[in-house]
């Protein structure tokens, strides 16, 4: 190990080279850089590996970090020297120096350590004194790893040479918007050290709430070094502020000064979030023992640490640290910077493995010094630092910290931390979280071999003792204690004054909007000073959509009124739970129905009709055929067999048939089709009753389809979003759209007609509309169908949280049904008349509900017929002659004009045993049974002759 003094004419040589080199790199940055190395200048080697190497460590000595980062350089120096493992032989000397938290002092160290000709240099722990040293490195090819800069904005675009072997911050900040997105908190307020780890670090977290549609409501930035009177001056500014989330993103060495000044401000009690990041868990493990007095100052504190997985190496190097440095605490650094030795030790002993050597060569861009006197031979540019980065970026060993590998980005694989609770004597661990899975309380070594998985639905955390001894997560905002009411739009209506208009007494508003407003703020459990401002000149109701973008130009805090709740709307502000039912309605003139001399047609469709009729025809003939071979009634000739299936098919209708059914297939059809008749019957006597009795009305304009076809005009209400729909949705020319002021204006249009400067009819919404119909004496009605669904609320900043607490009040108030009271209150009506007419065309019955009957119907025919058919197929087998003998009997009996018998069987033959009676057939049946017992007797009578006389 070599620490090098500096003598005061070292020290001045050093500032002016460290003036020169800043100066000089800044003007070669944007240059095509093409190095000419002097091999002359090449230091020589007996061999390839080196008696000894140097590696430079720049750290703060005086800070938690540093004084943990110290020993732990040290132990692991010996530690890889002890190994005849790793360099074999060759010696690794560590050169300190010390950055005094100076970005120029750590310039100025870092080029002194480049004198040292070291292959690598292990620090800084700020994250602003890496981002000045990191030139350097860049200038000189010698990697650059960092135990302790966190900064996301060190990335290896800009530096190539720089490599994190700690965590970034980028995950840090990812974990703190999943706890609070998990909490349910929409704001929080960061406190952060303004330097560039905080700004930054602030900057990512903003962006991650963003995304997760919360925020930072407000950046609260804390000079380095600043006194308790400015840190104090700051907290009683946030204090005033809504959001009661604080995150605390500063140093080690001073972030515990902000929770002393919150403590007196009484700003760590009840109500209060308290979120800090790594920094306290550092600080707490450097103090170890912490006092009493620090843990008073931090109950109920969450605190985020980097988490390295409990292994032997970890407790080995745990217990050995109270031997290193029996006075300093131990932190996680520590092990980072541990961990960071053997790294370059690990990549050296590869670098020498593959045959490279240590050479160091002049950069001819340092010798430019433009006439100065200021000498820079001393710095040289390391020949393989290309090389051996590329072997420290592949590395993939296993260290204190866990698995020691990078990704694409060059950070660390598998990003964790711990989440604590800060409570009682120490911090208690309530979970984790990793890229991996999110929050969870399942160590992130045993979930990374499953598949990623960060679902809500998955995330998990045991539970927190809050500031104030409180288990419940609280609700994270208070209504601003900053003397500022609460600014409520609302819009001056001249037309629909029930649902809010201007009142000369206070509040100077009132309505039924503004009473579900008040009922509901009632409910919150906690005061909301407020004021009520008039929007619009009162002489035509205001736009409702510039009334919403004067919310979101912060010139309101809440728009209160009939505020209709639509799609555009909902992206620039955050609406309640509706209190009230709208959506868009057809207003037009409407006159009584003429009576018809065919009313008595109307009750059923043309459909309906024919079926019926169809059916009627169709079970008549079914009938005939089942009785025709049993009942008279059904016989005789064609003409009045005709008549008789006419006949008999309706008057089933009235039931007035004067045939009996006579067989069993015949009576089963009957009895099922009387039933379809009854239903029938009923069905239509009823509607036909309320067409005849009740009062009908028509209109020309049956709808918003029949409105869009044609070409009138269409009257809508000043400031509401009905003029935008008609032109943006359904394509209406604007021309064709007249604003009406008010209820006047409305009755007078719509009576005009649009032939006389009128409207044909007005599309506005439902509420309107109630009150509309109930004040014109039922002159006019709804036409159609309602065509948009929707509802009115109370329209909030983005991300507001009294839009939430809002909405659940009237949610509340529904439950209660304290809406329906004030609803009644303010829309009583006196007049009460049917919203919609009537359309005939609607109350007809059609045959979509009576095809079932039909159909049972139909099966039960089919089946009837089927039988029969199958019965009379059977006689006609059995009347089939068995011998050429009986064929020719029958022929001469019944001569065929085809000259053929039975045996040839002819469709007339088959419809001669149909249209038989069932009593002949069943004579036929039974003289050819006798026919065929004779002629056995015959036969077997002869036989025994035969015997007896042989």
């Amino acid at each position: 190990m070599m620490v090098r003094g500096v003598s005061m004419a070292k020290a001045i040589r050093v500032v002016l080279l460290c003036v020169s080199v800043l100066w000089v790199v800044p003007k070669e940055c944007a240059c095509t850089r093409n190095y000419s190395r002097d091999s002359s200048s090449s230091l020589p080697t007996l061999s390839q590996r080196p008696s000894s190497v140097n590696v430079g460590a720049l750290f703060t000595y005086d800070s938690f970090i540093g004084k943990a980062a110290k020993p732990a350089f040290k132990a692991a120096m010996d530690d890889v020297n002890a190994d005849q493992t790793v360099l074999k032989g060759v010696k690794l000397n560590i050169v300190f120096q010390d950055s005094n938290c100076s970005g120029f002092i750590g310039t100025m160290g870092a080029l002194q350590l480049m004198e040292t000709k070291v292959v690598a240099a292990i620090g800084p722990q700020s994250s602003g004194i890496a981002h000045m040293i990191a030139y350097v490195a860049n200038e000189l090819h010698v990697p650059l790893l960092s135990f302790g800069a966190t900064d996301p904005t060190l990335s290896s675009l800009q530096y190539p040479y720089f490599l994190r072997t700690t965590q970034n911050d980028y995950f840090q900040m990812h974990a703190i918007a999943d706890f609070v997105s998990y909490s349910g908190w929409r704001q929080v307020i960061a406190i952060f050290v303004d330097d560039e780890c905080g700004r930054n670090g602030v900057s990512v977290l903003g962006d991650v709430l963003a995304k997760k549609r919360s925020r930072i409501s407000y950046k609260a930035a804390i000079t380095p070094g600043a006194d308790a009177t400015f840190i104090k001056d700051l907290l009683v500014s946030v204090n005033l502020m809504a959001s009661r989330v604080f995150v605390v993103h500063v140093n080690p060495d001073s972030g515990l000064h902000v929770f002393r000044v919150a403590k007196s401000l009484g700003m760590m009690g009840s109500g209060y979030v308290w979120i800090a990041t790594d920094w306290l868990p550092t600080a707490m493990d450097s103090m170890d023992p912490v006092d009493s007095n620090t843990m008073d100052l931090l109950q109920g504190v969450v605190a985020f640490r980097h988490y390295t997985n409990d292994s032997t190496a970890k407790t080995q190097f745990m217990a050995r640290w109270k031997n290193l440095t029996p006075n300093v605490g131990f932190n996680s650094y520590a092990m980072y910077a541990y961990d960071s030795v053997w790294l370059v030790a690990r990549a050296l002993d590869v670098f020498f493995r593959e045959n490279n050597k240590i050479t160091f060569s002049k950069d001819p861009n340092l010798h430019k010094t433009n006439g100065s006197t200021v000498q820079l031979s001393a710095l040289s540019v390391f020949n393989g630092g290309e090389k051996f980065m590329k072997i420290i970026l592949g590395m993939n060993h296993t260290g204190v910290t866990g698995p020691i590998q990078f990704d694409s980005d060059r950070n660390r694989v598998n990003p964790a931390y711990e989440i604590l609770n800060l409570e009682g004597t120490g911090p208690r661990r309530v979970g984790y979280w990793s890229n991996h899975s999110g929050l969870s309380v399942v160590p992130p070594e045993i979930l990374n071999s499953n598949p990623p998985n960060t679902s809500t639905a998955n995330q998990h955390l045991y539970g927190i003792i809050w500031p104030g001894e409180v288990t419940k997560s609280p609700r994270g905002w208070v209504f601003p204690n900053n003397g500022k009411p609460l600014r409520i739009g609302v819009p001056n209506r001249v037309s629909y004054t029930d649902y809010v208009s201007k009142d000369k007494n206070p509040p100077g508003v009132r309505g039924y909007c503004i009473d579900v407003f008040e009922a509901a703020i009632e409910l919150l459990p906690y005061p909301v000073p407020r004021t009520y401002i008039l929007y619009g000149d009162g002489k035509r109701n205001p736009s409702y959509d510039n009334l919403v973008n004067e919310v979101v130009a912060d010139n309101f805090d809440v728009a209160v009124g009939d505020i209709t709740i639509v799609t555009n709307r909902t992206r620039y502000v955050d609406f309640t739970q509706p209190f009230i039912e709208s959506g868009l309605v057809v207003v037009a003139p409407v006159k009584e129905a003429k009576s018809s001399p065919w009313s008595f047609l109307k009750p059923f469709t043309i459909e309906m009709w024919a079926v019926t009729g169809a059916f009627f025809l169709f079970v008549g003939a079914m009938v005939w055929i089942l009785e025709h071979r049993f009942n008279q009634e059904f016989r005789g000739p064609p003409r009045r067999q005709l008549i008789t299936i006419f006949w008999f098919s309706f008057s089933t209708m009235f039931f007035s048939h004067r045939e009996n059914t006579v067989s069993s297939l015949g009576r089963l059809v009957l009895i099922i089709w009387l039933f379809v008749v009854l239903i029938i019957n009923s069905s239509y006597t009823a509607s036909l009753t309320s067409i005849l009795t009740v009062r009908q009305l028509t209109s020309r304009i049956e709808g918003i389809d029949t409105l869009v076809a044609s070409n009138e005009l269409i009257g809508v209400q000043d400031g509401t979003f009905a003029r935008n729909y008609l032109v943006n949705e359904l394509n209406i020319a604007p021309s064709r759209i007249k604003f009406l002021k008010d209820e006047e204006q409305y009755l007078s249009a719509l009576q005009l007609g649009p032939k006389d400067g009128g409207v044909a009819a007005i599309v506005d919404e439902l509420p309107y509309i109630e009150v509309l119909l109930t004040n014109s004496n039922c002159k006019f009605r709804t036409v159609g169908q309602e065509f948009t669904r929707t509802g009115w609320g109370f329209a909030f900043q983005r991300d507001s949280p009294l839009a939430v607490d809002m909405s659940t009040a009237i949610l509340q108030l529904s439950e209660e049904g304290e809406l329906e009271k004030i609803h009644r209150k303010w829309l009583n009506y006196k007049h009460e008349c049917s919203m919609q007419i009537s359309n005939s065309e609607d109350s007809q019955l059609s045959l979509k509900s009576f095809w079932g009957l039909f159909l049972i119907c139909g099966i039960t025919c089919f089946m009837a017929l089927t039988v029969f058919f199958w019965r009379v197929f059977w006689q006609y087998q059995r009347l089939q002659p068995e011998n050429a003998d009986e064929e020719r009997a029958g022929e001469v009996s019944e001569p065929s004009r085809s000259g053929r018998g039975l045996r040839a069987p002819s469709f007339k033959e088959l419809i001669k045993v149909v249209d038989k009676k069932e009593a002949e057939i069943k004579e036929m049946l039974k003289q050819k049974s006798n026919k065929k017992l004779k002629a056995t007797e015959s036969a077997a009578g002869s036989s025994h002759s035969q015997r007896e006389n042989p």
